[in-house]
């Protein structure tokens, strides 16, 4: 197999394998309504709508806020990855390999975003939970207790770097929780890990209410955190990789 054959073997398929490649964008736990469906039966990245009405996080979230991140925020994600990957066959159907590597860059960028989002979306609800079942236990056994974690996971997402996430993961191969800072949407990851609880520290996430209170944002977040989704993603991660 040449050179060119390969990239076409493996560039042409990116997309897909973010999801099932080792990393912390790799996997979309799909969801019984389909929240989590990332692609179509052709590959295409579809942008499916929002769990809720856009004033249902209402007052931790507000209304304008939420229409313009899931709809220009998120949507932009989309659309611009389903472009990179017209450009990325462009570039092998007429051999100009030297522009590979920046499409590459910007399908992972892009398509990262699209993943953390909809892991965003269905962590939130207007209903207040708790952890509990497994998950409290898991929660226990890595961190100490609840609270501990809460105090973890804001300090984290809070101290990002410019613009990114906050993430609590579950990694595979010590059967553990984790917590982890991304900045951007892809950057500052571990291998393995299956995002379960996300927080968007993106200044488009929370700067119309929140102004430059980053802080203010995250510690709101708790009242709208849907610790029942976050307990099935870990039941999924886990069955993932059984």
């Amino acid at each position: 197999m040449n050179r060119q054959d390969f990239l076409k073997k493996t560039l042409l398929v990116s997309g897909a394998s973010l999801l099932t490649t080792p990393s912390i964008m790799a996997h979309g736990i799909t969801e019984t309504d389909g929240i989590d469906k990332l692609t179509d039966k052709d590959g295409n990245f579809i942008h499916l709508p929002l769990p809720y009405s856009e004033s249902q996080l209402e007052p931790y979230m507000d209304a304008e806020t939420l229409h313009l991140h899931y709809t220009f925020h998120h949507g932009g994600a989309v659309k611009a990855a389903n472009a990179d990957l017209v450009k990325i066959k462009l570039a092998l159907e007429q051999n100009n390999l030297e522009t590979i590597d920046f499409w590459t860059k910007k399908l992972s960028y892009h398509f990262s975003s699209h993943i953390l989002h909809t892991i965003f979306w269905t962590n939130l609800s207007n209903k207040k939970t708790e952890p509990k079942g497994d998950l409290l236990k898991q929660i226990e056994k890595n961190f100490g207790s609840y609270e501990k974690l809460k105090t973890y996971i804001a300090a984290t997402s809070k101290s990002v770097d410019g613009a990114g996430w906050g993430i609590l993961c579950y990694q595979p191969y010590s059967d553990s929780l984790a917590i982890l800072q991304c900045e951007n949407h892809e950057k500052l990851t571990q291998w393995g890990v299956i995002p379960i609880l996300v927080i968007d520290v993106w200044e488009h996430a929370y700067y119309l209410k929140y102004k430059n209170k980053r802080a203010d944002f995250v510690d709101a977040l708790f009242n709208l955190i849907n610790w029942d989704n976050v307990a099935m993603r870990l039941d999924q991660a886990r069955k993932l990789h059984q």
